[in-house]
């Protein structure tokens, strides 16, 4: 027993000169493979926020739309320019009244660029069109620019 225990000491000094750390070649491979990764795997991701952001901007149109042809089916009528979709959560003081109002959304959303959905009675597409202009804010463009509407 105390021949072993003399022994450890010795032991454990000899595995601490065993331990080395990486060479800078191995340092370098390894760099070099994260690289590459990461050059395939970046411009995959950048896109993808781009395309959820058109995804939410339809989900969104396509939800106000939904709320739209209720508002129709209980008052007759789609709400006017001048009543916008804010009628669709407060009832309209202005312009024929509806009959069977109700809440028909707990409150308009923004498009995901940060701009009011824009609606038109009569519409230009449809009887009534509401439609997100994109990235730009502006009408027209293509891309993360171009405008996304309920006729789409």
């Amino acid at each position: 027993m105390m021949f072993s225990t003399r022994l450890l000491p010795a032991v454990r000094r000899a595995s601490a000169h065993v331990q080395r750390g990486f060479t800078l070649i191995e340092l370098m491979v390894v760099l070099v493979i994260i690289g590459v990764l990461a050059a395939l795997i970046v411009p995959n991701v950048i896109g993808a926020a781009d395309e959820a952001r058109v995804t939410a901007a339809r989900t969104d149109v396509t939800n106000i739309m939904g709320a739209l042809k209720r508002y129709r089916l209980d008052n007759q009528r789609y709400p006017t320019a001048e009543q916008g979709l804010a009628a669709l959560i407060n009832r309209p003081a202005s312009g024929p009244q509806p009959m069977n109002w109700k809440p028909y959304l707990e409150k308009l959303p923004k498009d995901p660029w940060g701009n009011p959905y824009q609606y038109l009675n009569p519409g230009v597409k449809g009887e009534v069109d509401v439609m997100s202009f994109g990235a730009d804010g502006q009408s027209g463009g293509e891309g993360n620019n171009a405008d996304i509407g309920s006729w789409q």
